[in-house]
Formats: C-alpha cells, structure tokens, sequence
C-alpha cells in the first residue's frame, strides 16, 4: 500500500525545460518574420538621381493644338518603270540617268544573236505556212471560176445547139440535112441539157464548201500574220524606248553587259508633279485620315498639304501616309528632298498641358514620376493621357494643375517606385 502511494508525479511534456524553451524560440522567430513583412510593406524601391539629370516640367491649364509633326520626303508622282523585255547585250547605250526624253525615244540597244536566229526560223515556218494558206484558197478561188466557166460553156452550147436544132428541124423536113447530122445535133443538145442541173449542183456545194473553208483561211491567216508581227516585234523588243516622256533616272548601264530578260533597267519620272510621303508614328494609326491638312516648309515657305492615302501597314512603329501639294505644284523641290511640317488631326482646345518628353516612350503616358511639395522626391503615380503632339500631352487624370512631373528619360524606373532627387 505504501509503495502505491510514494509513485513519482511526471511533468506534463509541453511543462518540459526544454520544450519551453523551443517553443519561445519559435515564437521569437515568427515576431521577427511579421515584423519584418509590416516593415518590407512599408518600404519603397527608390533610386537617388542628381537634378541636373532631370528634366522636371509642370502641369497647366492651356490650349492643346491637335497636330502631328510632319518628317516628309519628296517623291514623284508617278514612276514608270524600265524592263529588259527581251534582254541581251547591251550594244549601245543612248541616253544616260538625268536626261529628259520624249516619248517612243530610244534608250538602250541590246545584241542577242540566238534570239535573231529564232526569230528568223520562227518567221520561215510561218511564212511557210501562209504561203501554203494562200495557195489553198487560190485552189478555191481557181476552182470557183473553173465551175463558173463550165457552166456557162454548157448554156452557151444549149444556146447553140437549140438554134442549130430548129434549124436542122425545118431542113430535115425538106430533106436537105442528112439524117447523121440531124441526130448528133438532137444528141449533142440532149446531153448539155442533162449536164446543166448535173454542173449546178456541183457549183453549189463546192460554193457552200468555199464559203465555209474561206473565213478559217482568213482567220488562220490573220493569226498566223500576227505571230509574225511578235516574231518581228522581238526583234524591235531589241531597241528600248522610252513609254512616255520625262526625266530618265536610276539608269547606269555601261557596254557590253549582260541584261535577262524582265530585269529592271531604270525608270522615268513623267512631268506629272511630285507628292510628300511621310512615316507617323503608329499612336496616330487611328486619328489620320485621308482629306485631313497640313502644311510643309519649302525653302522658308510654308505649303498646304492634304493627306490622299494612308497605308495601314506598321514598320518599325510607324505607318506611310501619302500628301499632296493643295495648290500649284512648287517649281522649286527635288526628289528625295526632305520637307519639316505638321498636319492637323482635330481643333484646338482647352485641356490640363504637360510638356512633352521622352518618359512617355517608357510608361506609355499610364504612370508617370510626380515630385511631391518639397520637390526632393518624386513618386509614381498612375495618369491616363488623351491626346498629344510633339510638343504637348493632353492630361485626362491623375495630376493637378500645378503639379510638376519628371517628363525626362524613364529608363531604369520599370521597378522604381519613387526617386530621390539629390542636389
């Protein structure tokens, strides 16, 4: 009974030196671990940047002019493209890039003596041919007046005979004709009369025959007369001419080199004016519209402009629209000349202005660095922009008037989210 009653009491594990001591440690670590997520939540990215390298402007009401800037070029109007059209050695070059032409004037001639053999033999097989075509309706025709010569003999021997007939009639009646001659005229008369419808219908149907072989000749004939005038044409294909008359250009060709047939020779630009092309940055793809104006500088003069074309297609970030001069044509552009403008996308209006600078390349106008009132740190701030030029941007939210903005180069500021400004 007694050794029942002096069993040692345990200690409840988690009462254990050492689990309490785990159990603090863990606590400790878990205090660390919050704090120091309350304290990382609190912290900013930032980034220290000298002010001289900053370009820091300032939100203010005024008005925005709705205009994109204008890098034009000057091209022609129209181009008319030069190709070997049969191509060879070039045998003689008779007019250089720069020259005026008129047009049908020769430019180039080429030496190609395979090609004037096969044109040759081309032309003997289809001369050949013609004259075989025209010897069968000759056939034709020989065979028509053989007919009609037939057929007039024999009603000019019914003619004959029917008189001598009558005659022997009434001599026989007397006895004076012999009774031999009598029946070889009644005989003779007899069988032309018999060959008359005999000769007529064999005129008819080689008359329906010649009427229906006589179109094909001719058409066999004309297309063969027309293969002939290409096989010749190649020949003349030989001589390169000018298709219309104006400034030859981009041609340089020099003697004795090879050309094939179809490769681009140069071009002629007619007298039919010049055009401004222009490349748009894509942001205007949906605001630039064919009719709207604008103007370019020309040797200190400025020119109206009207947009004709807009090619959708971007390259590079940017998209082809086609103007052209709204007005007399200057005397005074060249080719390739390179024209400074603006063209208007829309009115003029009153709107919250922030210069325009290159931190819209980098935040697309969706945030943007705002300098706070001791203007020693800027945040970043989520904006939303409408319109904007080259010089302005139209600002919808997100600042106020008076507010400046850092609007200088954004790169490095992606995971930035304010900058110290350091003096």
């Amino acid at each position: 009974m007694s050794e029942l009653m002096d069993r040692p009491l345990e200690r409840p594990v988690w009462r254990r030196p050492r689990v309490v001591l785990g159990l603090a440690m863990c606590g400790g670590l878990a205090l660390a671990a919050g704090l120091g997520i309350v304290l990382a939540a609190g912290a900013r990215a930032s980034l220290r940047a000298p002010a001289a390298s900053l370009t820091i402007e300032t939100a203010r009401p005024g008005v925005f002019h709705d205009f994109v800037a204008l890098r034009a070029k000057v091209v022609p109007k129209d181009i008319v493209y030069l190709d070997a059209l049969e191509g060879g050695q070039v045998e003689q070059v008779l007019a250089q890039a720069g020259d005026e032409v008129r047009a049908g004037q020769p430019l180039v001639r080429f030496r190609n003596t395979e090609l004037e053999l096969e044109v040759l033999d081309r032309e003997g097989r289809l001369a050949e041919s013609i004259t075989q075509l025209q010897a069968y309706e000759k056939q034709l025709e020989d065979a028509r007046v053989a007919n009609q010569k037939a057929a007039a003999q024999i009603d000019y021997d019914i003619t004959r005979l029917s008189r001598d007939a009558h005659r022997d009639d009434v001599l026989n009646a007397k006895g004076y004709v012999p009774r031999q001659q009598y029946e070889a005229t009644h005989d003779e008369l007899d069988h032309n009369r018999r060959l008359q419808p005999l000769q007529a219908s064999i005129d008819r149907e080689e008359e329906v025959l010649r009427r229906r072989q006589l179109p094909q000749i001719h058409s066999e004939l004309a297309n063969l007369q027309q293969s002939l005038g290409v096989a010749r044409s190649k020949l003349d294909n030989l001589v390169l001419r000018a298709p219309v008359a104006g400034k030859l250009a981009d041609m340089h060709l020099d003697v004795g080199e090879i050309k094939n047939r179809g490769e681009r020779l140069g071009q002629i630009v007619p007298e039919t004016g010049y055009k401004v092309e222009a490349r748009i940055d894509e942001f205007y793809l949906d605001r630039v519209r064919p009719g709207q104006t604008g103007q370019v500088e020309v040797n200190g003069r400025e020119l109206p402009v009207r947009v004709v074309r807009v090619d959708p297609q971007v390259k590079d970030a940017t998209f082809l629209a086609e103007l052209a001069f709204d007005g007399p044509m200057p005397r005074d552009v060249t080719s390739g000349e390179a024209l400074d403008g603006r063209l208007v996308l829309g009115g003029d209006r009153q709107a919250l202005i922030l210069p325009a600078g290159p931190f819209l390349e980098r935040s697309g106008g969706d945030w943007a660095m705002v300098l706070d009132g001791s203007g020693h740190k800027a945040v970043k701030r989520r904006i939303r922009i409408g319109r904007r030029n080259a010089e302005q941007v139209e600002v919808l939210s997100g600042l106020e008037p008076g507010e400046r903005v850092i609007t200088s180069d954004y790169t490095g500021y992606d995971k930035i989210d304010q900058v110290i400004i350091t003096h």
